[in-house]
């Protein structure tokens, strides 16, 4: 299942594969949007969640604020 958010010029798209348990999913973002973002991982690749499996609802959350999170350190405080 895949979600992109847009978040202060970027996209944070997140990616759930599905775990051994029944309903938990194992969670990926990636990062979109501007051309420095060599810093966020291997040259913008994708980022496992760790301490999963989350819940669908729960793994959306928590990788859009891991994404908004590395948005935020790249950038600086939003005004």
């Amino acid at each position: 299942m895949h979600r992109t958010i847009a978040y202060r010029g970027f996209e944070i798209q997140i990616e759930l594969t599905s775990a051994a348990d029944e309903n938990t999913f194992d969670v990926t973002f990636q990062i979109r949007g501007a051309t420095n973002l060599e810093v966020l991982g291997a040259r913008g690749g994708r980022i496992p969640l760790r301490n999963g499996p989350f819940t669908e609802r729960w793994a959306y959350l928590v990788a859009e604020i891991a994404g908004q999170a590395a948005i935020d350190v790249l950038l600086g405080p939003a005004d």
